[in-house]
């Protein structure tokens, strides 16, 4: 079947309409036959198999069952009435029932004539009823359009009340099948086809919405998985591929004096076996002519920032300019007093630009930065505005870079002749399934190793029942000298509740921790910038003892004698906003604490997080969690939710698909980036058609 024809606007299909149409399109994003071809069932129900009365088992499965109807009686309840019928076969009885649309049913349903019913069994004293059953007479039932397992379709309450049912939808399936004759364009090649065992596409796309049996069925869903997959790493590795073809990139190829002076003298502390792959794996895609596209990964605390410090000297030694971009004041202004203190020592010169900079400092860093005066720029988004103007930018590293969008990206692309190379750090773990789903087209690193003094941060459950206990050892931390933090939620539908509820938590504490023994600064997001700062800047100087905030800190907050971290209703937030929660302690030598507080009731998920929190320290097992409970979506955050809108395809659940379709797309492209093999071009084809119609999932970066 031509792809074009599959374009076809959805209201052309018989049985339709401009009404339907409307409906099918708003409900469920349903505007071509394409569209229709790809609204895959969530679920089926399996009707090959006849039960009898006497086998039933107490489940909540649907039943098929072979029988008669003996009798039919109205019964009268408190509200109403029910209609109640006698349904027998040769191993018992049981009762059928309904509560509405009784006159209608009454008058079509036919006395000791063989019916099949189909629906849910309930047991109430040793007597099994079934409420309002599919009920077909056994002479149409045999000579209907066999499917034996009944797709069920996602749905909506609107589509429901607009009496598009399943029914109706499978009906449409079917009118465009036959409209089609079921002929499906191929869109795999003969080779992936044979070595997989693959069904063809047109007996895939059947045997999902009409399957046979559950062998046909799992053999069109691993079929589809597969080829969904199969061309979303097609794209991404395509991109990578190509822009490392196309983009040349500045050519590092010194490691020159500032690099080695400054590992041999004035490295605070000596790298892990992480830091030095991590700097190799860099340093060879900055000498290879091609501009760099990297994501580095590493758990909080693993030293990132080192790692970047060396590669901006690289940048350096090379004869051009590094800037490093975070997403807040706070997180900027830290890594700036960082950077400068470990860079003083070797006479590079490092800026600080945020919005807060004033007017006349600014106009200098413009024009040291013009003149090549300044090596290094750290700030916010304001290293994207167009006055921002380097001499030769060679290298732009991106901290988090899950807060900023593409647009702001592509920005700093744009700021030379030749882009500059790229490195993107996050501190988020993610898990490899979907790293290589999302950032297919970026070369990943990743420091999977803490640095050797860094002790475990010891995590504990307590309930608020326990709170005069977990009172106690802070005093006792505090004795030591130690900083707490103590974190509340904050969740915007219910932003006036949280405030009360740290107002409160506040007040509590301030009676528990009084003046002049104790010392606490809160900071939360109906504060102006200015009061944050400042309480903030107490807190690091060690002149507050408590610090209580919404998760304001959750992010690079870097206090190294803070080593308690308390987070209230620690329920309400999910396992990679602990995981960075906890990450704020035990920056320093000393034995740091995490207390998730929690009241007694948790949903089971819930538990599930707690149990994590208090069984690991490491990330990227904590994202594995995450991702099987939230799905991929929730994780990516909001911007880029959508990016994994995937018709039936489940990168978590379909963990091995994925890597088999990475595997394929890999080896095809290297043979055939440009996929002009003959027995490639079916391929080829398809790709560009899914280019064409935007089925492609528009991948980020």
């Amino acid at each position: 079947m031509n792809a074009n024809y599959l374009q076809t606007p959805i209201t052309y299909l018989k049985g339709v309409g401009p009404n339907r149409a409307e409906t099918l399109q708003s409900e469920l994003g349903i505007q071509t036959y394409q569209d229709l071809l790809n609204l895959f069932p969530n679920r089926y129900i399996d009707k090959t198999q006849y039960y009898k009365i006497g086998q039933l088992q107490r489940s909540n499965a649907d039943v098929q069952i072979v029988g008669k109807i003996i009798n039919i009686k109205t019964v009268e309840q408190k509200k109403g009435t029910r209609l109640v019928a006698k349904f027998i076969d040769d191993t018992g009885e049981m009762e059928l029932v309904w509560f509405r649309g009784q006159k209608w049913i009454r008058e079509n349903l036919k006395l000791n004539t063989p019916y099949v019913i189909f629906g849910k069994c309930n047991w109430y004293n040793g007597k099994i009823s079934m409420p309002h059953p599919e009920t077909e007479l056994q002479a149409n039932h045999d000579q209907g359009l066999k499917i034996a397992m009944q797709p069920i379709y996602p749905s909506t309450e609107k589509l429901s009340n607009k009496g598009i049912t399943n029914r109706a939808i499978s009906k449409l399936i079917q009118q465009l099948f036959m409209d089609t004759k079921g002929e499906f364009s191929e869109t795999l090649s003969d080779g992936i086809l044979h070595e997989l065992k693959l069904l063809p596409k047109s007996d895939a796309l059947f045997n999902i919405h009409f399957p046979k049996n559950q062998e046909l069925l799992a053999k069109a869903q691993f079929r589809l998985k597969f080829e969904e997959l199969f061309y979303i790493q097609m794209q991404l590795i395509a991109k990578n591929m190509l822009h490392k073809k196309k983009i040349k990139g500045f050519n590092f190829d010194q490691v020159g004096e500032l690099f080695n002076e400054f590992y041999k003298d004035h490295l605070p502390f000596e790298l892990t076996g992480a830091q030095k792959r991590v700097i190799k794996e860099i340093r060879t895609d900055l000498g290879s002519n091609a501009q760099m596209n990297r994501l580095l990964q590493g758990d909080v605390g693993s030293g990132k920032t080192i790692v970047a410090v060396m590669i901006m000297l690289l940048a350096i030694d090379n004869g051009y300019q590094a800037c490093l971009m975070a997403p807040t004041e706070i997180l900027a202004n830290q890594h700036y007093l960082g950077i400068k203190e470990l860079l003083d020592k070797i006479g590079i010169s490092c800026s600080l630009l945020t919005g807060s900079v004033k007017k006349s400092v600014r106009k200098i860093i413009h024009e040291q930065l013009e003149s090549g005066e300044l090596h290094i720029l750290i700030g916010t988004h304001a290293l994207l505005e167009d006055k921002v103007q380097y001499k030769n930018l060679g290298l732009a590293i991106i901290d988090e870079q899950h807060r900023f969008g593409v647009a702001q990206r592509s920005k700093l692309w744009h700021k030379n002749e030749f882009p500059p190379h790229i490195l993107v750090m996050t501190a988020t773990p993610i898990p490899r399934t979907l790293a290589m789903s999302l950032y297919g087209d970026l070369d990943i690193s990743v420091i999977d190793e803490l640095p050797p003094d860094r002790k475990p941060i010891k995590t504990v459950h307590r309930y608020d029942s326990n709170r005069l206990k977990v009172f106690q050892f802070i005093r006792d931390e505090i004795k030591k000298g130690r900083q707490i933090y103590i974190v509340y939620p904050l969740i915007q539908e219910s932003e006036a509740l949280d405030y009360k509820d740290l107002m409160d938590g506040y007040e509590s504490i301030a009676r528990d921790f009084p003046l002049p023994d104790y010392q606490i600064s809160i900071v939360h997001g109906q504060m102006k910038p200015a009061d944050k700062d400042f309480e903030m800047a107490r807190f690091v100087k060690g002149e507050t003892q408590i610090m209580v905030a919404t998760t304001v800190i959750e992010v690079g907050v870097n206090v190294l004698n803070a080593s308690v971290m308390i987070i209230e209703s620690a329920e309400r937030f999910g396992l990679s906003q602990l995981h960075q929660l906890r990450g704020r302690v035990g920056r320093g030598a000393d034995q740091s604490f995490c207390i998730l507080m929690t009241s007694h009731k948790l949903s089971n998920e819930a538990k599930t997080r707690l149990e994590t929190m208090v069984r690991t320290n490491d990330g990227f097992e904590i994202a594995e969690v995450d991702l099987k409970l939230r799905g991929p979506g929730d994780i990516m955050g909001t911007q880029q939710s959508g990016v994994l809108n995937l018709k039936i395809a489940d990168i978590v659940k379909d963990n091995d698909i994925l890597k088999t379709a990475r595997y394929y797309a890999i080896r095809l492209l290297k043979n055939d980036l440009v996929m002009e093999k003959p027995d490639n071009l079916v391929i080829r084809h398809a790709y560009a058609q899914l280019v064409k119609y935007k089925n492609i999932w528009n991948y980020i970066s």
